[in-house]
């Protein structure tokens, strides 16, 4: 008889280990470290994507993965495919009911004592749902919120569902300071809220990593920026392509790389072409998560004008690799991003301004070096794994 305390871990954002697999890997590092490091038995339920197993064991972990009939909905991030092609919206009743079914299947079959749902919908509804109607009183469910779940999907219908969601959770989760004000004030008060943002490995991501093929490969021998992250709107990469045109009049051989894929692709291809910055622009698609330290440690600048944003795990990895950082304003990355101290935050929508911070960065090595630093010392203190799975277990144990 197997004693350990077992938890479901919900998700729709899991590696599927496929060859040049770019998924986030935060939700998987969490429970892989959790089940490693605890006495804890982790099974994870998470949609099927096209040539994963459907059932597989790793890392000490049981991976089920659910069909629906559809895969599109979930190739990355599911809010922005959804608004690129409103036609989506009709799969959903699909993932809701097949991420249902499976939550029923694998709490009998697993004998759970914990839920732990990454992202309030659909994941922690449905567990919340289960719960009500199957009367599992003890069945105990963690929510951790990761940003776009909270900050998007306000209008009146879905604020009584997160509202109904939450308050019917055991404890909140969230990534950044800026959430845990959200939670609040869609009227969050009984359920515990508590900050707790996911970690980086500081082992992989260092500064060691620099490889000077990826120069040569591109043929760059002038500043190099970086961008990591989806192709989606609300990354507000035109930004970064504005302020772009202006900095190659000082550095006419810059080149901005794009680590990333997303269905805002093709727009942004034509843009670099009317912005006539194409030759400046080299979209890499999807970098695998075993290359990215590489590219950290090569760029001179990591460059992000995102207008929402959860945490940004990127700008810890980016620390850690001793890259620095550029960000928007953005409260909720001033968790990371200290402006002056660990990167700058700038209004990216002021095309000048944006454009000043990037050249002054880049003249001045003395203050790069001092934000290199800082960041990477502030970065190993407060965002690596060891940290982040002591206090998500603290949470498990008690409950």
């Amino acid at each position: 008889m197997d004693y350990r305390k077992k938890i479901l871990v919900t998700t729709s954002t899991f590696p599927n280990f496929l060859k040049n697999d770019s998924t986030p890997p935060f939700v998987y590092e969490l429970s892989k470290r959790l089940s490693k490091k605890y006495d804890l038995k982790i099974i994870v339920s998470t949609p099927y994507i096209r040539n994963s197993k459907e059932l597989e064991e790793k890392d000490n972990m049981k991976i089920y993965r659910y069909k629906y009939g559809f895969s599109a909905l979930r190739d990355g991030a599911m809010l922005p495919n959804i608004k690129k092609n409103k036609f989506l919206i009709l799969q959903i009743p699909f993932l809701l009911l097949f991420s249902f079914l499976n939550i029923i299947k694998i709490v009998k079959k697993e004998h759970i004592s914990i839920i732990h749902a990454h992202w309030i919908f659909p994941q922690c509804f449905l567990a919340v749902f289960y719960k009500k109607l199957f009367r599992k009183k003890n069945l105990k469910i963690i929510c951790t919120i990761h940003g776009s779940d909270i900050f998007e999907l306000k209008n009146r219908f879905f604020v009584k569902i997160k509202k109904w969601t939450l308050n019917n959770s055991e404890v909140i989760t969230v990534v950044s300071k800026e959430i845990k004000n959200e939670v609040y004030k869609i009227g969050i008060k009984k359920t515990p809220t508590i900050l707790a943002p996911m970690g980086v490995d500081e082992l992989f991501f260092n500064p060691d990593k620099c490889d000077i093929n990826i120069r040569k490969k591109y043929g760059i021998n002038s500043p190099l920026f970086l961008f990591v992250g989806r192709l989606v709107e609300k990354k507000g990469l035109k930004y970064t392509f504005l302020a772009m045109k202006l900095v190659l009049k000082k550095y006419p051989d810059a080149k901005l790389l794009i680590a990333g894929v997303g269905p805002q692709k093709n727009e942004l291809k034509n843009l670099s072409k009317n912005l006539g910055i194409e030759k400046n622009i080299i979209f890499l698609g999807g970098i695998s998560n075993q290359e990215l330290p590489s590219y950290y440690t090569t760029a001179d600048l990591f460059l992000s004008s995102t207008l929402s944003e959860g945490f940004g795990l990127v700008f810890v990895e980016a620390m850690l690799c001793k890259c620095p950082v550029i960000s928007s304003d953005l409260k909720a990355i001033s968790d990371v991003v200290k402006n002056g101290k660990t990167g700058i935050q700038v209004d990216v929508k002021n095309t000048q301004l944006y454009t000043d911070k990037i050249l002054e960065l880049m003249k001045n090595n003395r203050k790069r070096k001092q934000l290199v630093e800082n960041g990477y010392k502030f970065a190993k203190e407060n965002f690596i794994w060891d940290i982040s799975v002591e206090k998500y277990y603290n949470l498990i144990k008690n409950l």
